[in-house]
C-alpha cells in the first residue's frame, strides 16, 4: 500500500500542492485550504499525503469530495526529541516526505492551518537546482523564514528566539522590499518556516533528510523538520517574502507590522492556538482577538456553502 495513490489521482499532473494529515483534528482546514486553492483558481491540483493514522472517516470526507490522495510514511527520528510542550511537532517531521515524491517535478507543501488569498502558481515555476544536483547546490528548496522573535513568550523556547535574531526584523526599514523579497537565508538565525516548502523532490536529497533522521542530532532539533532542514541546508535555501508563509502572529502590533501590508499577503498560517475552526465565528459572541481569523471564516463560510450544495452531510 506505501506510496499508493487513490483512483481520483491526477496521474498527469507533474506539479502540485500537498498538505499532510495524520488526524481528522485539522480536517475542516485542510478543506478550507483546498477551497481557497481553487478558489484562487490555481492550475494545479491538491494531493493529501496521509499518515496510517488517518481514520477511515477522514477517508470517507476526501473521497466524497474527489480530493486526491496518497500515502507517506509516519517520519519519526531515531533519537527521540520531547515535544511534551509542543505535542504537533510530534508529526511534522513527515512533512519532509514530499522530497520523495519523485514522480513529480514540484511539489509546494503546504500546512493544513492555511487559507490562501491570491493565486501563487508562480510558485511552481521559482527557479531551484536540478535534482540531479542531489542537495549540494545553492538553492535546494525554497521557504520563508520562520519568525524567531517568540512574541507570546514561551518559556520553552530557545533563549536565541529574540527579534533581533529575526529576519523579519532586519527587513523593518524597507518594508517594500519585505513584500517582493525575503532576507538573505543566513539573516538571523537562518531557520526555514516548515509551513510552505518548495521542492524539487530528489531522491538523493530524501535520502539526505533520513539519514539525518538517524543520526544523534535530531535530540537538539527544537521545532522538528524546519531545525532540520535550516541545519544540513543551512544558507542553501531560497528565502521568499512573507507574503507566500504569512504567519498570523507578524501582524500583531510590536511584531512585524511595520511589513505586512494586508492586500499583498497570498497566503495565511494560522500557526499557534486556537486555530479558526476551533472557534466562535459569530461576531457578537467570539474571543478571539486575532482579527485574522475572520478572514478564514470567511472563505470557510463559503466552503460550508458549496459542501451544502452538494449535499456533503459529514460534520466537517
Amino acid at each position: 500500500m506505501s506510496g499508493e495513490e487513490n483512483s481520483t489521482s491526477a496521474t498527469n499532473a507533474t506539479k502540485v500542492w500537498t498538505t499532510l494529515i495524520t488526524n481528522t483534528d485539522y480536517l475542516s482546514g485542510l478543506l478550507t485550504l483546498d477551497f481557497s486553492l481553487r478558489k484562487s483558481q490555481s492550475k494545479y491540483p491538491l494531493l493529501v499525503l496521509y499518515t496510517d493514522s488517518f481514520p477511515p472517516e477522514g477517508h470517507a470526507v476526501l473521497d466524497a469530495r474527489g480530493i486526491l490522495k496518497r500515502r507517506v510514511p509516519y517520519l519519526l527520528p531515531k533519537v527521540s526529541k520531547d515535544f511534551v510542550n509542543d505535542v504537533r511537532f510530534y508529526d511534522c517531521w513527515s512533512k519532509l516526505t514530499p522530497f520523495s515524491l519523485v514522480q513529480y517535478e514540484r511539489v509546494v507543501q503546504l500546512d493544513s492551518d492555511m487559507v490562501v488569498l491570491k493565486n501563487m502558481d508562480e510558485l511552481m515555476e521559482l527557479e531551484l537546482d536540478a535534482p540531479e544536483l542531489a542537495g549540494e547546490g545553492p538553492r535546494v528548496f525554497a521557504a520563508s523564514h520562520a519568525c524567531v522573535c517568540n512574541p507570546l513568550k514561551k518559556a520553552h523556547y530557545p533563549k536565541d528566539w529574540v527579534p533581533s535574531n529575526c529576519a523579519y526584523t532586519s527587513q523593518h526599514s524597507t518594508p517594500q522590499v519585505a513584500q517582493e523579497t525575503g532576507a538573505p537565508s543566513t539573516t538571523g538565525l537562518g531557520i526555514p518556516n516548515g509551513g510552505l516548502q518548495v521542492v524539487n523532490p530528489s531522491q538523493a536529497i530524501y535520502d539526505k533528510i533520513v539519514a539525518q533522521l538517524s543520526s544523534s542530532a535530531t535530540s537538539n532539533y527544537e521545532f522538528a523538520d524546519q531545525s532540520l532542514l535550516g541545519d544540513i541546508f543551512y544558507g542553501r535555501w531560497v528565502a521568499l517574502p512573507y507574503i507566500y508563509n504569512a504567519l498570523k502572529t507578524l501582524r500583531r502590533e510590536g511584531v512585524h507590522d511595520p511589513i505586512w501590508v494586508d492586500e499583498n499577503v497570498k497566503n495565511v498560517h494560522y500557526i499557534l492556538s486556537p486555530k479558526p475552526w476551533d472557534e466562535d465565528p459569530n461576531p457578537e459572541t467570539r474571543t478571539s482577538a486575532d482579527s485574522t481569523h475572520a478572514w478564514w471564516w470567511k472563505v470557510n463560510g463559503e466552503r460550508l456553502e458549496e459542501k451544502k450544495a452538494n449535499g456533503w452531510s459529514d460534520q466537517f
